[in-house]
């Protein structure tokens, strides 16, 4: 599953599990075989009827059966035994979401086959069974990651439950369904106006992967390798799913190869739901998205827009294999989907669009996984986790990010294809079954026969960052320490160690690797040249001898390929946040790689510069001589480009408005705002006219200095568009308008009824991370909570609470502590923690930092 584009963003966890959680978990005393459902939605009243038979065994005699169930109303529960029909007693326990049925008589140890009748509701809460409407009509859809299967049947609902499912949906005559496996049959009735659809039986799988969709969906198909793959919508938008589609053949494709394992399924369907919380969902079969996470159109789409579609479809495509086919046995291990996952997507998309220089993209994103893990607030990548509330809390930036990276760093140790035989060989012996980390790190160990095992486990089970210290090379070695990193100074390192794999640039040796709290290590490449961190794969920052750094810097452009240059600025802004470094370190260091021409290099530069205009530079004099330097620094880059012509790379593309944004949002120049308005402006009249890279990077520029009739057209796009791409970025743009009264109005658009639950947290979330918006964002909130905890969904809720942790005072930290605690945010009460330690990290850089970057700013003065 992919909780949204900015995945890495996702609320961080502390382990605090509650002793009492175990009581969720059912006994495995029954255990689940085989499922038939038979469900009839009520699209117009939003109800459902459901008719259920579950194949048990009993493991030992009992007159009691408990399973899951959440807003399920039950007509009768019944089993049949050696003849005679047995009816139950249904008692429900809300609280734990859970049914017992209580038989007559003993049931004895043996299989049997329950028989239940039950109903429930669409909900509009956007998991279980639930409406998703257009403005034509209502659908009913399925989102059941991770606990939410029981809102639709009663069911065991935990992963290690696996069993086969059959499927049927009794629709209106002129409505389809679509489920897991093929449709097997399709009949008139029961009554008259309906008809029956019947799918085929699944393999076995747990339930949260189990889902069933019913409307007018139409389809585009395609095929790859032989199996049938279709991109469906609602009609009006269908044609959009060609791009979608297009990178599903590819994917499945490169699969096949990479795992040397065929798709286990019958056939592929991608979905795109309206109304939809996660970016995505991997329900085995029949892959469910929002309509941005897959619906564009080529011709208006963005680099970033087409980079997010295919990477989501390469993620969920992943979890066929790993999360669906082989699953883990509980949700402490979901990092074995998730991280793998998306380890995983960025394979295929690099070998479909190799000048996409996905490469450098993932090192990037790493960057920022490491800042996110070296919070005080961090949990271990195995976590516990029993309650639904904590198992939602997994879904974060340690379960998708640092898992893959993890990962990442293990591969490159053992090398490509080891790796991928490793990941064969535990594939293929838990296929269609539950897996432990264990079993996992056991197959890599066994076929590269080096200590993996030992890495993966030491990366698993430690939280947070290490750093990495090294002496002067000396010899062609180098002494090496290792300690826990903190972004915070005043925070303490425990002892912690890891088993980390070192391997340095232009070493053709193996990877060392330092087991101990310090070690000697062979580092000789040959070349003189020392850097720590070849191609940015290792889990871990570095700090080395001034003069080494020194020589980094000099030869940054020379002798350091992109993703080494995205890690020496990730590694020296970190060391400035930690008290480290200062802040004309950095910025020495951005200037030293401002005629870079990769744009996620350039990207990664930039990036830290909003934090320093936000947190750290607390006077105007001191933000106005940031943003002069950032003209003066990159405005001459800007210019030598020149305009944008029709055979410009997808990169040089993206340079161009990485460029535009950081002169107009950061460096606040006035000839590149006026550039930006006339992009922003040939863009509204005609998206195909422009870049819509540049326009779409022009138009934030211009919402930020927007007036009433920019934002009365953005406004006027998202209600009338019909492309769900277009149609998203103009509501987004509404939310950067840092005029109040116009701040005001979109605060009060995103809770009007008129945009989507899904969307609405976005909206109230943005302003919160702009110093300018802030506090009008903050106030409304407090002051109409009533108004927006409606919006705030399961999964997403959490981003709300998290965006509090960009203010920079102790006071603002109380008011946070104080309202969070009165008004309380569902699956979200770690992620306050986490906030509440952001906010501490903020008032610990502003006084490091603020009299050093004055010192910088009278340097530069002099100069």
């Amino acid at each position: 599953m992919i909780v949204s584009h900015v995945r890495t963003s996702v609320a961080c966890l502390v382990l605090l599990a509650a002793a009492s959680a175990w009581g969720q978990r059912l006994p495995d005393t029954v255990v689940p075989e085989h499922y038939v459902l038979v469900l009839t939605p009520d699209l117009k009243n939003a109800t459902f009827a459901g008719s259920e038979k579950i194949d048990v065994l009993v493991q030992q005699k009992t007159d009691s059966i408990t399973l899951n169930a959440a807003e399920i109303k039950f007509a009768s529960v019944s089993t049949e035994v050696n003849g005679r029909t047995l009816k139950a007693a249904v008692t429900q326990d809300e609280g734990k979401q859970e049914a017992t049925f209580k038989f007559e008589k003993t049931l004895p140890a043996g299989r049997m086959t329950l028989d239940i009748e039950y109903s429930g509701i669409l909900n509009s809460e956007l998991r279980g069974f639930y409406l998703s409407k257009t403005a034509k009509r209502n659908y009913a859809v399925t989102q059941f990651e991770p606990t939410d299967a029981r809102r639709a049947f009663p069911c065991f609902d935990e992963p290690a439950f696996k069993a086969t499912f059959d499927v049927s949906l009794v629709v209106d005559k002129g409505d389809t369904a679509i489920s897991n496996t093929n449709i097997a049959s399709d009949t008139p009735g029961p009554l008259v106006g309906e008809h029956t659809i019947r799918f085929a039986t699944t393999p076995k799988m747990s339930t949260y992967l189990v889902a069933f969709l019913v409307g007018d969906f139409q389809c585009l198909s395609g095929e790859s390798d032989g199996t049938p793959i279709r991109a469906c919508a609602t009609p009006d938008k269908v044609q959009m799913g060609r791009f979608a589609l297009s990178v599903a053949e590819f994917v499945l494709h490169y699969y096949n190869n990479y795992f040397g394992i065929s798709y286990p399924m019958p056939k592929l369907d991608m979905i795109a739901l309206p109304d939809f919380e996660a970016g995505a969902m991997e329900n085995f079969g029949a892959i469910t998205y929002r309509e941005t996470a897959m619906l564009i159109d080529e011709k208006t789409a963005s680099l970033s827009a087409k980079k997010n579609v295919a990477n989501d479809i390469a993620h969920e495509m992943a979890h066929q294999w790993f999360g669906d086919m082989v699953t883990m046995r509980w949700w402490d291990n979901l990092w074995l989907n998730e991280g793998f996952a998306t380890w995983m997507a960025n394979k295929p998309i690099a070998a479909w669009k190799p000048e996409w220089y996905m490469s450098e993209d993932v090192i990037a994103d790493e960057n920022r996984t490491l800042d996110y893990d070296a919070q005080p607030v961090t949990r271990a990548i195995r976590a516990k986790a029993d309650t639904p509330d904590e198992i939602n809390e997994m879904f974060d930036g340690i379960a998708y990010g640092k898992a893959a990276a993890v990962l990442l760093m293990a591969e490159n140790y053992e090398g490509e294809e080891t790796f991928r035989q490793g990941v064969h060989n535990y594939l293929q012996a838990h296929m269609f079954a539950n897996a432990t980390a264990e079993d996992f790190w056991n197959a890599q160990a066994e076929v590269s026969h080096e200590p993996v095992d030992k890495i993966l486990s030491s990366f698993v089970a430690e939280p947070g960052v290490p750093l990495l210290s090294f002496a002067e090379p000396e010899n062609g070695t180098v002494q090496a320490t290792q300690q826990r990193f903190f972004l915070n100074p005043e925070t303490k390192a425990d002892a912690q160690l890891w088993s980390i794999p070192v391997c340095f640039a232009g070493r053709d040796e193996k990877c060392s690797v330092l087991n101990a709290a310090q070690e000697t290590l062979k580092a000789d490449g040959g070349s003189g040249f020392f850097f720590p961190d070849a191609e940015g794969k290792g889990y871990y920052r570095f700090v080395v001898p001034a003069d080494v750094y020194g020589k980094m810097v000099g030869e940054v452009e020379t002798l350091l390929s992109p993703e080494e240059r995205i890690v020496l600025l990730g590694d020296e802004w970190a060391t400035v946040r930690a008290n480290r470094s200062t802040i004309g370190d950095y910025l020495n260091l951005v200037e030293a790689v401002k005629d870079d021409e990769g744009a996620a290099v350039i990207a990664t530069a930039l990036s830290p510069l909003t934090r320093i205009h936000d947190q750290i530079a607390a006077t105007p004099e001191e933000q106005q001589a940031l943003a002069a330097w950032v003209t003066r620094t990159f405005k001459p880059v800007y210019q030598r480009m020149g305009p944008p012509a029709p055979d410009d790379s997808p990169n040089r593309r993206a340079l161009r408005a990485t460029l535009l944004t950081g002169l107009g949002y950061i460096g606040q120049d006035p000839e590149v705002i006026a550039e930006a308005k006339g992009v922003a402006e040939r863009y509204l009249q005609d998206p195909t006219s422009v870049d819509p890279t540049l326009a779409q990077a022009a138009a934030v520029v211009v919402a930020v200095h927007g007036d009433v009739a920019f934002f009365d057209r953005l406004q006027h796009i998202f209600e009338s568009s019909d492309n769900p791409q277009i149609q998203d970025y103009a509501l987004r743009l509404l939310a950067y308008f840092q005029n109040p009264e116009l701040q005001r109005r979109s605060l009060e658009y995103a809770v009007s009824g008129k945009v989507r639950n899904q969307d609405a947290v976005f909206q109230l979330v943005i302003p919160m991370y702009m110093p300018e918006t802030r506090e009008i964002a903050w106030d409304y909130i407090r002051q109409n909570w009533d108004k927006v905890k409606v919006q705030l969904t399961t999964q997403l809720g959490g981003y709300l609470v998290e965006s509090t942790g960009n203010f920079c005072s102790e006071e603002k930290r109380q008011e946070v502590t104080d309202f969070f605690t009165t008004h309380k945010v569902a699956a979200a009460e770690r992620t306050l923690a986490r906030a509440q330690s952001e906010i501490g990290d903020c008032i610990e850089l502003r006084k490091d930092q603020e009299p050093k970057l004055d010192a910088w700013i009278a340097a530069q003065k002099s100069e």
